[in-house]
């Protein structure tokens, strides 16, 4: 895949646990490569930590394991050797680390079975989990600080798509994933996420760091449109090949 050594188990993380997200990265100049498997690679680790036991104080020390690490990072000491974090200590600022600690934190809502407390705490895990990834991304590519928040109002409608679409398998586990599960409270969701949408001004470098979410505001569409398309677990998927092929070929994404 012509990586460096040290960011090739992170690939190979990123290619098993998120294979959406391991094609937007190969589709990506190689420079970029460098950044985005490490940071994939830590997503999946930390999402998927809560999910692998019934157990939630075994979760919880998955958890916490993640965020010591990231402490580490910030602080500037010497980091736990890990295939995912030798590579990110290197390539992560102390304020990034900072920032995706607080992302583990957020994890925690995905230990237990407890709903989310209010419309609040629902965009804010939305934007704690994917709005740190994604604006940590685009940052380390280059976006300038004034389009944080349209890069986070992409990752709030690329992590809606991907949450609505996970409702029926959340309910399945015995989780309350929505405050009004009814259609119009669904509709309601989709259509709030998708008006706050804002495409960012990015250098063309930075632009890949949003791909994961290319075709999100097209789903969003359709789940206000249809918005029982949640319940039967019929929500398109978002990222095709005719999406990523024009973002990478005129490098401006199809959101």
């Amino acid at each position: 895949m012509n990586l460096a050594d040290d960011i090739l188990p992170c690939a190979r993380i990123v290619e098993q646990g998120d294979p959406d997200r391991f094609r937007t990265v190969m589709a990506a100049p190689v420079a970029a490569r460098d950044i985005l498997f490490p940071l994939y690679a830590l997503n999946v680790e930390v999402s998927r930590a809560p999910w692998v036991t019934q157990e939630a104080m075994i979760a919880e020390m998955r958890l916490q394991w993640w965020r010591d690490a990231l402490e580490e990072m910030a602080e500037g000491r010497d980091v736990r050797k890990h295939e995912v974090t030798t590579p990110l200590a290197a390539r992560l600022s102390p304020a990034a680390a900072r920032r995706l600690d607080e992302a583990v934190a957020a994890r925690r809502w995905d230990v237990y079975r407890d709903p989310f407390e209010d419309e609040a705490h629902f965009d804010r895990y939305l934007d704690q989990t994917a709005g740190h990834l994604m604006w940590t991304a685009a940052e380390a590519l280059g976006a300038p600080p004034d389009q944080e928040d349209a890069v986070r109002s992409v990752a709030a409608a690329g992590a809606l798509v991907a949450f609505l679409r996970a409702v029926p398998r959340l309910e399945e586990a015995g989780r309350i994933p929505l405050l009004d599960g009814t259609s119009d409270g669904v509709g309601a969701l989709a259509g709030r996420i998708r008006t706050r949408l804002t495409k960012p001004r990015l250098p063309a470098r930075a632009r890949v760091a949003l791909w994961p979410a290319l075709g999100s505001a097209y789903c969003l569409g359709q789940i206000v449109r249809t918005p029982a398309i949640v319940a039967k677990g019929a929500v398109p998927a978002p990222l095709t090949a005719w999406r990523l092929s024009v973002a990478a070929l005129t490098g401006f994404p199809t959101l």
